[in-house]
């Protein structure tokens, strides 16, 4: 899911987490302001991802290492409810590069199911949130994020009525957002619609 968490999305989520490769601690900073496009294949940083140290993974090359992802909850700022968010089918990949400019590229890339519960009711949907992302860490600090497919997507509440999207959503089509090296987003759009609408599903 695109985890924009980036803008304090994702303060106050009861099991926050971050991608963080070993030796790549900007990356690690930059997952966490990345809690919007969560990538939960952008909830990556939502979901508490860790990566497991692996040898070169079969028909995927070097370079690319497991994500790993944790349940956590969404406090109810974002939809009016507690809500449970898992992963029941979690195949995410991750390759960090560096390039000659300075810049990290990251890569995220795999299939994964997330599934939403509402705490108070219940009432669970899941969806596909099947993703490729490109992030780039610019020498400044700030950050270009890149996405095709479903990426789940967490937005604060602030912020989503400043880009007309819901707060917790699966999109489709293409998604582009830049970030401050503060972590605010400067700019979000989407080529595409809303799939889902996970607040209102489940309200």
């Amino acid at each position: 899911m695109l985890e924009l968490a980036v803008t304090g999305a994702l303060r106050g989520v009861s099991e926050p987490g971050c991608i963080r490769p070993p030796g790549h601690d900007s990356e690690g900073a930059v997952m966490r302001r990345f809690g919007v496009i969560v990538a939960l294949g952008a909830m990556l940083g939502m979901l508490g991802g860790v990566l497991m140290a692996s040898p070169a993974l079969a028909g995927r090359g070097p370079k690319w290492e497991i994500v790993e992802s944790g349940p956590f909850t969404l406090p109810a700022k974002f939809c009016g409810f507690k809500m449970r968010v898992t992963a029941p089918v979690d195949k995410e990949f991750i390759k960090v590069l560096k390039t000659a400019d300075g810049s990290t590229t990251t890569l995220i890339t795999g299939s994964r199911k997330i599934t939403f519960t509402n705490l108070s009711t219940g009432k669970a949907i899941t969806a596909n949130a099947a993703a490729s992302l490109r992030m780039t860490t610019h020498a400044d600090g700030s950050v270009t994020v890149k996405g095709t497919g479903h990426p789940a997507m967490l937005l604060a509440p602030a912020d989503a009525k400043r880009f007309g999207l819901p707060t917790v959503s699966v999109p489709t089509g293409k998604l582009t957002a830049s970030f401050a090296a503060d972590g605010t987003i400067t700019s979000l759009s989407l080529r595409g619609h809303v799939l889902v609408d996970v607040c209102a599903a489940l309200s």
